[in-house]
């Protein structure tokens, strides 16, 4: 199958964007690196008027370290954030996260905001995003800009609270301070590439003798968005997370969330697979903070 009819603008610069998509508004597609929309387009689930080319802005296209946090544009390609040593320095889940996102090609094309704007409850870039805490930068020409947090912006399946004359911009990622910290980003697929069956995220940091002093968790794949669960992880505050207490944030975590079937595997399965996983990925991360330390 191929594409319905559609237009075409390469945009020069973000004013030229943000009144193209106030003019044509729901009609409009952004589209940088397409690994996401161009197959969406091919099977014509999506049929946009207009596609809007924003490759060429290159104030989208920045990674910058500002106190407490790192600014990633938009229109950053994948495999950039993959290579960068001050990436995997200061946000080690997001680096780790990189290496499940999709096979070696496609992040070589595909784009950090369009993977989270794409918003695929399976996709690794808006658990890891979420676990993180991040910020989304958006803006249109009528009301500026604005930011969303992580916890807001991901509404639901493909979903998020993009406007349909917003653009995003950039991403805020808060860089945790201090020693002793330590993450993990696991997975199951059919196969390597493939959209995960679950995935699990945990970033913490240990206090020196090694109770936890703070902890992010989340779950991908079980639910209509990336879950992430804050009180459940207070459970492990001040505590030695082992693998007991791990199985039970993890069961708890699980039992929240709502898994659908499908082909390939049931809900029941997908949501035992959470907990397997969840659990896993708290000790790793122990392991990776005690190493850390």
């Amino acid at each position: 199958m191929k594409a319905a009819v559609f237009d075409y603008i390469r945009a020069d610069s973000l004013g030229h964007v943000l009144t193209l998509l106030n003019e044509v508004g729901a009609d409009a597609k952004l589209i940088a690196g397409g690994q996401s929309l161009v197959p969406m387009m091919a099977m014509r689930f999506a049929r946009p008027s207009l596609l809007i080319d924003i490759n060429r802005l290159s104030d989208l296209k920045n990674i910058e370290e500002r106190n407490g946090f790192f600014r990633i544009g938009a229109c950053v390609r994948q495999v950039e954030v993959e290579v960068s040593k001050q990436i995997s320095e200061g946000l080690p889940l997001l680096s780790k996260a990189m290496k499940w996102v999709g096979h070696a090609q496609t992040r070589n094309r595909g784009t950090i905001g369009g993977s989270v704007a794409y918003a695929d409850p399976s996709a690794e870039l808006p658990l890891a995003s979420a676990v993180l805490g991040a910020s989304m930068h958006l803006e249109s020409e009528g009301e500026g800009r604005r930011v969303v947090i992580a916890d807001d912006f991901f509404l639901g399946p493909m979903s998020t609270s993009i406007n349909e004359t917003e653009c995003l911009i950039d991403i805020d990622f808060p860089v945790w301070q201090g020693k002793r910290i330590g993450s993990a980003f696991l997975e199951v697929a059919m196969r390597k590439g493939d959209f995960a069956m679950a995935s699990a995220a945990c970033q913490l940091q240990l206090n020196a003798d090694q109770s936890v002093s703070k902890i992010s968790i989340g779950l991908g794949g079980v639910d209509g968005f990336p879950k992430v669960f804050t009180r459940l992880a207070g459970q492990a505050i001040g505590q030695r997370l082992n693998s007991d207490l791990a199985k039970e944030i993890a069961n708890s975590a699980a039992s929240e969330c709502d898994p659908g079937g499908d082909i390939h595997v049931s809900a029941k399965f997908r949501r035992n697979l959470a907990i397997v996983l969840l659990e896993r990925a708290m000790i790793e991360a122990v392991a990776d903070a005690a190493k850390a330390g």
